[in-house]
């Protein structure tokens, strides 16, 4: 079952590692009979599906998940371990496809608009009229 992270981007099962526990989740006394916790590995530095462009930004932006070239993921929120292989499999597509996203476009500052600065002067001098009226009267 091959994984489609974007329609550019498909990982052959092949180069998928599977590994299967005890997980310590969800499940009452079944739990500790069945293996249901689910890792999945994909050894980003030598995997054939990528380009040496792609390769390089995942090896940069992932590089603190990565542990010798492979990224590894967990999941043990559901019972089965059907479920929880799908888990996996939409973690990993999501951590790719994050780490293969365009940057985003830098912020173009602004200044604020002439409405929007006298609508908050307005309403500072609204609570300051406010706090000035919870005040005690003067002595005089």
């Amino acid at each position: 079952m091959d994984l489609e992270v974007s329609p550019a981007l498909t990982i052959p099962a092949s180069e998928l590692g599977w590994r299967f526990s005890r997980s310590s989740g969800p499940g009452g006394q079944h739990v500790n009979t069945s293996d249901s916790r689910v890792e999945l590995s994909w050894n980003v530095a030598g995997s054939a599906a990528l380009s040496d462009g792609q390769r390089l930004m995942l090896l940069a932006r992932l590089g603190s998940r990565l542990t010798g070239g492979v990224i590894t993921v967990t999941a043990s929120e559901r019972r089965s371990q059907l479920r929880n292989r799908e888990l996996a499999l939409a973690k990993l597509a999501g951590l790719v496809a994050e780490g293969l996203a365009p940057d985003a476009a830098p912020r173009r500052p602004t200044k604020p608009t002439r409405g929007s600065n006298r609508r908050r002067l307005a309403a500072k001098e609204q609570r300051a009229a406010t706090k000035r009226q919870r005040q005690r009267p003067s002595a005089e």
